[in-house]
């Protein structure tokens, strides 16, 4: 049996507009949570989070789609999240986290999918399309990248990478990420982050702010360390000094594949993102022959900051 951890159910009681009901997918011996929210006969919309996130990131968008014939469904990647969390730092691959995604998506027999993906999402995402076609009519893509061998590394994704290296700043013990959203979100200077992550001093937080935090720390809250180990790979696996664990190989075969896709793609990017820029998304998009919205003031998640404004987007390219 795999050793893990599971997030307790009352965690994820009351969170602010985030009242969706739990369905579970079962892969070997471990479940993996997702929401399925919308008619089950409409066209789907696949939405997918990155690091260190969980489907919390989307709910702002999700009633918008759902309101518009959409069915959503928002996975939770292994170790996130409601999905059970494997204690094993080294379990976690990119490759294992394709494969679950996969089986999901197998299981629910989802076709006419629109995939929309962001961060991580991106890599296990955009692996779906380029293996199984057929499923998928059109991708939204945001805010993340896929190796290739031209691709250059920015300073922001090889300072994140090297946060998580030992006795880097986000090398510790129960590192409280919850916070580094609610910074993220203009809702918590640096300068207040700093004590509460570092030291553990009490934020303060309250209104928005508050309620942003206890949505994304509930997945971790009242855990041993271990069950952080999920969080912890996914830096860990960057291809730019981990190429195995980041399925390189792998997310180059699909980058190539999908630069001839011919159904549907459009681009939407956080312009102030320095970890993927503006100009790595227009040349992407450029490349794939794609429109491109950039969000002026958005930053690496768009989606806890403009989600509404995302669905408007979205809309607008599938009407």
């Amino acid at each position: 049996m795999t050793e893990m951890v599971r997030t307790p159910d009352e965690n994820f009681e009351n969170l602010a507009n985030f009242s969706y009901a739990p369905n579970y997918h079962q892969w070997q011996d471990l479940r993996m949570h997702y929401i399925d929210e919308g008619p089950k006969d409409g066209p789907v919309m696949l939405l997918l989070h990155g690091m260190p996130t969980w489907s919390y990131l989307y709910r702002d968008m999700i009633p918008g789609l759902v309101q518009a014939g959409y069915r959503c469904i928002a996975p939770d990647h292994m170790g996130f999240g409601r999905s059970d969390k494997p204690t094993d730092i080294h379990w976690y691959t990119i490759a294992r986290h394709t494969e679950i995604l996969t089986s999901l998506i197998v299981s629910l027999d989802l076709q006419n999918v629109t995939l929309v993906c962001q961060d991580w999402g991106g890599p296990t995402g955009l692996a779906q399309p380029a293996m199984m076609p057929n499923r998928f009519e059109h991708l939204v893509i945001m805010n993340t990248w896929l190796h290739h061998q031209e691709y250059e590394y920015s300073k922001g994704i090889v300072g994140w990478n090297a946060a998580w290296q030992k006795g880097g700043r986000f090398d510790r013990a129960e590192p409280d990420l919850g916070l580094m959203m609610v910074m993220s979100a203009g809702l918590m200077t640096p300068d207040e982050f700093a004590p509460a992550f570092i030291e553990g001093k009490d934020p303060q937080l309250t209104g928005a702010a508050a309620d942003m935090y206890r949505g994304f720390a509930a997945v971790y809250k009242g855990l041993p360390d271990e069950g952080y180990n999920g969080m912890r790979r996914f830096p860990l696996s960057i291809p730019l000094d981990n190429y195995h664990n980041g399925n390189a190989a792998a997310q180059e075969l699909h980058y190539r594949t999908l630069l001839q896709w011919d159904k549907g793609c459009h681009f939407i990017w956080g312009c102030t993102d320095n970890v993927f820029t503006e100009e790595w998304g227009r040349t992407w998009a450029k490349r794939m022959n794609a429109p491109f919205d950039a969000i002026a003031d958005a930053g690496h998640f768009p989606q806890n900051t403009h989600g509404k404004i995302l669905v408007e987007l979205i809309l607008a390219r599938r009407a």
